[in-house]
């Protein structure tokens, strides 16, 4: 060996460079060190370039995606929109303002004036004295008031009733084609699409109401004019256009959220820290949720402002509104909450001081709880050490796992994400103890030590 050469290496420290077998000096040591990481910042500059474009895109599509699937939802799934559209029928703004309407429509075709001039006209001809004459005339007024009463009780028994809401359900789930005629402008069915507007059809609920009135012996009623059948919900000079908008994301309502996934996968997948890509990812995400929840809010203002009263009464319009969308809302805060819980994990895998605190006093209550249980004799053994030895994995499958669930889950809810995070950290929480009550003898003291067995060479 050569002793100048093992004197030189012994001399060096971890910190000094080693050029054509000399050290740098510190001088040296220092631009070398300048240099590697300006190469380093080089390095990262494009990827940090195509993380912030890609997280970008994903941020901007994220609230389109939500009301996409919606939308998609809305149309390919009929039990989905009988669900969306049913409670209207047993909402009592909507129930008066149907009952008012029709009673309104049914009372207007009596001609009760015509009905006590021709009383009086009659009176007259057979000699009763003008005092008896002109109080036949008088009773328009009360023979109306009466009609009218008589009419609004039984249109209103009829609204009010279940036949009302099955027949409601029904229509609904047989013309699925609605939600269609509203969005693309084609078929038809109990709600429609006029030029500039979208219209409630109440034909089925009207021939109801009639024959019920007919056969109260109200014959009039059977003349109400066809075209009198329908409410609008909604006015807008650019119906056209939101038309095609809503064709486009029925198109794309399957795939944007698959591409919004895909965009954020590749930008914590391209960026030089993965943890604080996701966390990114997920609190933009969350963001724009909450976006979308004021726009949400925002529409219904302008909603209701371009509804006259004479059209429809503002708590009915509000109804018919919140019930419409509320599946857009909660869809809006379920993924809002699966952003904040994937932000929460993401800054309690990272090394926060925060961060060490939780998983130190995780992992405190877990091996407690395990070490236990095999002091009293519950012991895991073999498959506790496995356990120990794979938590990684196991962690990762059990994650894994909630996910899928998710993901498989028909339309969850932020019930359904409360409800699976719960499960996903109960188990994780029973595999720490399960690693921990395996039962490995504790290291032993200094003084209780054995002591090595010398064995000849």
């Amino acid at each position: 060996m050569d002793s100048s050469g093992g004197a030189s290496s012994a001399s060096e420290g971890p910190d000094h460079r080693v050029v054509g077998g000399s050290p740098l000096s510190i001088e040296e040591r220092d631009e070398y060190e300048r240099l590697r990481e300006s190469a380093g910042v080089r390095h990262r500059r494009p990827r940090y370039t195509a993380t912030s474009v890609l997280l970008l895109l994903a941020f901007l599509l994220a609230p389109l995606a939500v009301v996409a699937a919606w939308v998609d939802s809305e149309v390919s799934d009929t039990d989905r929109y009988v669900r969306t559209v049913a409670p209207i029928a047993t909402e009592p703004s909507v129930q008066n303002t149907v009952t008012d309407r029709l009673t309104k429509r049914v009372v207007d075709d009596v001609d009760v004036a015509a009905f006590t001039a021709a009383v009086g006209r009659t009176l007259q001809r057979e000699g009763a004295p003008p005092r008896v004459v002109e109080g036949a005339e008088a009773l328009t007024g009360p023979l109306t008031s009466a009609l009218n009463s008589a009419v609004h009780d039984i249109v209103n028994k009829v609204v009010t009733s279940d036949q009302f809401t099955d027949a409601w359900d029904d229509a609904n789930r047989q013309a699925h084609a609605a939600v269609v005629k509203v969005l693309t402008g084609e078929g038809g069915s109990a709600v429609q699409a006029g030029d500039d507007s979208i219209d409630l059809n109440l034909g089925v609920v009207i021939d109801n109401v009639e024959q019920r009135l007919v056969d109260a012996g109200f014959d009039q009623a059977a003349k109400i004019p066809d075209v009198d059948k329908t409410i609008t919900l909604f006015e807008t000079d650019e119906l056209n256009e939101a038309q095609d908008a809503m064709r486009l994301l029925n198109v794309l309502g399957a795939w944007l959220p698959v591409l919004v996934l895909v965009l954020a996968a590749l930008a914590v997948r391209s960026a030089p820290a993965p943890r604080v890509a996701l966390m990114a990812a997920a609190i933009g995400v969350g963001i724009m949720m909450i976006v979308l929840l004021v726009g949400l809010a925002v529409m219904r203002q302008v909603y209701l402002d371009s509804v006259p009263t004479s059209a429809l009464p503002q708590d009915a319009a509000a109804d018919i509104y919140d019930t419409f969308v509320r599946f857009l809302r909660n869809g809006t805060a379920t993924v809002l909450v699966i952003a904040v819980v994937t932000a929460l994990a993401g800054y309690l895998y990272g090394p926060g001081r925060g961060a060490r605190w939780v998983r130190g006093g995780t992992s405190s209550g877990t091996g407690a709880t395990g070490r236990s249980m095999a002091r009293h004799g519950l012991r895991t053994g073999a498959t506790g050490r496995w356990l120990g030895a794979h938590s990684k994995w196991t962690s990762g499958i059990v994650v894994a796992g909630g996910t899928l669930a998710l993901a498989l889950w028909n339309y969850p809810t932020p019930e359904a994400v409360a409800l699976v995070l719960s499960i996903v950290v109960l188990v994780l929480a029973l595999l720490g103890i399960l690693a921990a009550a395996s039962g490995t003898a504790e290291q032993p003291a200094a003084g209780d030590q054995p002591q090595p067995v010398i064995r000849p060479r």
